[in-house]
């Protein structure tokens, strides 16, 4: 009985943790989906984390109700990342600038833009609101506690994602776009505009999970330190759910607990898996993804492929 409660609380842990996975994943795979291979995901999460922190706050003792506290975070998260997503657009979109290069530098960007704004915020004050990211669980004294608000909306997210990618007409331009640009824009799409909103809203939704994690998941004041890893993370999920916002429900999930198995399946006694096997259990997400990928290029099926535009700058003038 006593293994079984700790594998729940590890299951516990685990799926929480995968929502972080999640948000990134799923904003990456709208990106993807109009032709642009964002690398600057863990950036965007570290700017939508601070974003939202300061704004938690700017609120604090300011007698807001709390539903309206989580609301103004998780908008100011959304808003900051967005923002990093419009600069994306506009460099890569607009300037035609190389997506892996402007990618890499906005993740620098990034995460030193999120060092400076936490060191001011010396006092955490936004650390308050925990309880209210919590709800409903906040009084759970097992890893139930995690489940809170942010882990029901990124599941939502990653629903209306895949409707909006499978079922809509506005899903069939998305999808257009990312496979052929030019023939997109032939038939009257508006390819850049499409480009632009797309990747705004893309990096809104990752930057959401920059701050669920410091503020559902971990906590602490140290949390946002480790953001810039989970972010490398997602943009690996990405391959691993087949570009699909649903399979990366599934996905996020074994991720969570694949991710956090070096910290809690040796401390299972029961198990007999030595400490010495933690580094080895930390290198499990990224030996899934190299295998998925193997399995992705041995069968060679369309639907299981990246959109053929991915990564490639359009010039209009060439169709």
């Amino acid at each position: 009985m006593t293994v079984l409660l700790k594998i729940l609380d590890y299951l516990l842990s685990a799926v929480p943790l995968g929502m972080t996975f999640l948000y990134g994943s799923v904003g990456e795979i709208l990106i993807e989906k109009v032709g642009h291979l964002n690398l600057g995901i863990p950036g965007v999460m570290c700017v939508g984390a601070a974003s939202g922190c300061a704004a938690l706050q700017a609120m604090y003792e300011s007698g807001i109700p709390s539903a309206l506290i989580v609301i103004f975070s998780i908008l100011a998260a959304f808003a900051g990342a967005a923002m990093m997503g419009a600069v994306y657009s506009l460099l890569t979109v607009t300037l035609k600038a190389n997506q892996n290069v402007t990618g890499l530098a906005m993740t620098t960007f990034g995460v030193g833009m999120m060092k400076f704004v936490m060191s001011k915020l010396t006092n955490i004050r936004y650390l308050y609101a925990l309880k209210l990211f919590r709800f409903p669980f906040a009084e759970s004294d097992n890893s139930l506690k995690y489940c809170g608000v942010m882990v029901f909306l990124a599941v939502i997210i990653a629903v209306v994602a895949s409707f909006i990618l499978n079922r809509t007409r506005t899903g069939l331009y998305i999808k257009a776009i990312g496979e052929n640009p030019a023939t997109a824009d032939a038939v009257g799409i508006n390819v850049n505009g499409y480009k632009y909103a797309v990747t705004c809203i893309g990096c809104g939704i990752s930057g959401l999970g920059g701050l669920f994690y410091i503020m559902d998941y971990a906590g602490s004041q140290e949390a946002y330190l480790s953001i810039e890893g989970l972010g490398w993370l997602s943009i690996a999920l990405v391959i691993f759910a087949l570009w699909k916002p649903i399979v990366s429900i599934f996905g996020s999930a074994l991720f969570g607990a694949l991710y956090v198995a070096g910290s809690y399946i040796p401390g299972i006694r029961e198990l007999k898996v030595s400490m010495a096997a933690t580094p080895l259990l930390k290198m499990l997400p990224y030996v899934v993804t190299i295998i998925v990928l193997i399995i992705i290029s041995a069968r060679n099926k369309k639907e299981n492929q990246p959109p053929q535009s991915l990564g490639m700058t359009y010039f209009r003038e060439e169709r």
